[in-house]
């Protein structure tokens, strides 16, 4: 039988052109291009937290299961990365005076210089994702993938 050597950067013909295995190579390739810039340039933060400083900037305080569920992160990994950014004076955590069991989440000035140098961050990854596509494809390519985006959504 003969021994074939794996090549992870080939797929089979009947896979390579799947709309499924380019997206989830494109994936692959999103995140490892943005975890490296969040562990260059970021200040210890990840992508996490910067969805958590751009939600509360665009839509105010919010409590922190809103917050959470609005974004699409699970509500423990919420309690954790608001604890981190509140240790760095990011946020700001106070009690909801209509619920005392439930925090409210205002960012902070200093949350917003950082919201500010991690959109540099997260802009040079877009860049660097994008670079083999001219600036009309970019448009395109951000077009269709948000089609395919907002489709999924109402279909759940």
């Amino acid at each position: 039988m003969p021994t074939h050597h794996h090549q992870p950067s080939r797929a089979p013909d009947r896979v390579k052109d799947r709309p499924t295995w380019l997206i989830s190579r494109a994936y692959a390739r999103s995140s490892g291009l943005l975890n490296a810039g969040f562990e260059a340039h970021g200040s210890g933060l990840r992508g996490y937290h910067y969805r958590l400083l751009a939600a509360l900037e665009e839509w105010g305080p919010a409590s922190q299961a809103d917050l959470g569920r609005s974004i699409g992160i699970d509500r423990s990994d919420v309690t954790a990365a608001l604890a981190e950014l509140e240790s760095r004076n990011l946020i700001q955590r106070t009690v909801d005076p209509e619920n005392k069991r439930r925090n409210i989440v205002t960012l902070t000035p200093e949350g917003v210089e950082q919201l500010h140098d991690l959109d540099i961050v997260v802009g040079t990854v877009q860049d660097e994702l994008l670079a083999p596509l001219t600036a009309m494809q970019r448009r395109q390519f951000i077009t269709l993938i948000s089609r395919l985006v907002d489709d999924s959504a109402q279909t759940r």
